[in-house]
């Protein structure tokens, strides 16, 4: 697989296939990872790498807040903006209608988009999550290094036959994820990564996820 095909096929997956991943496949994608760039060689990424039991204690221990909803949230910080508007709303709030409607979930079915929300906190059913911290005086360029570094392991992976799910979602309740994880103190927890072997028969890994067109979002100065 070239970079190209690993781009074109990377997708966030919410159904994985209960099948385990070597770990040896892990530390691979992860050394290589290593060579992702980053302002002055900081290599500000760290992270917690989970399986079995651990995985479960984990599952367990936030499953115990998560019907609480927003009540029982500790978020480590603003996953969006508070602000967020325009056509950066819209492409938010337009994937997830679109999620919920190859799900067959209607927007007026409230109960039955928490209980899909809820698949968040079991990772989707990946067999391996990443929980991804970083000292807390990290600033924004850090935070970049962060996600080039996250990208690098998304498209490794790809390589590798496995996928990927990408969940920022876990930061929203960073105290249960602490008391099961041992993040320290003075590290930020940015997100969790599952990753696994997608199920290419669920309708949630199937549905298109647009992109904007370029003009959109690019603007060229000094060409013919």
């Amino acid at each position: 697989m070239n970079v190209s095909e690993a781009v074109e096929t990377r997708r966030t997956v919410r159904a994985f296939l209960d099948k385990p991943v070597e770990r040896a496949v892990i530390e691979r994608i992860l050394q290589t990872a290593q060579r992702a760039p980053s302002g002055g060689n900081v290599q500000p990424w760290n992270a917690k790498v989970l399986t079995g039991e651990p995985l479960q204690r984990l599952f367990a221990e936030v499953g115990k807040v998560v019907p609480q909803g927003r009540a029982g949230m500790t978020p480590e910080y603003d996953i969006y903006p508070k602000g967020l508007d325009g056509i950066y709303e819209e492409r938010r709030v337009n994937v997830g209608e679109t999620m919920y409607g190859a799900l067959e979930i209607p927007r007026e079915d409230k109960a039955q988009r928490l209980m899909w929300f809820a698949n968040n906190f079991r990772a989707f059913g990946a067999p391996v999550l990443m929980l991804v911290h970083t000292p807390r005086y990290m600033g924004p360029p850090q935070w970049s290094d962060i996600g080039m570094w996250l990208q690098t392991i998304m498209l490794l992976a790809r390589e590798e036959g496995l996928d990927t799910c990408p969940q920022e979602a876990w930061a929203a309740f960073g105290e249960p994820v602490r008391k099961a994880v041992d993040i320290p103190e003075d590290h930020v927890f940015f997100c969790g990564i599952g990753i696994g072997f997608r199920d290419a028969d669920a309708p949630v890994n199937t549905f298109h996820v647009p992109r904007a067109p370029l003009e959109e979002s690019i603007s060229w100065e000094g060409w013919d």
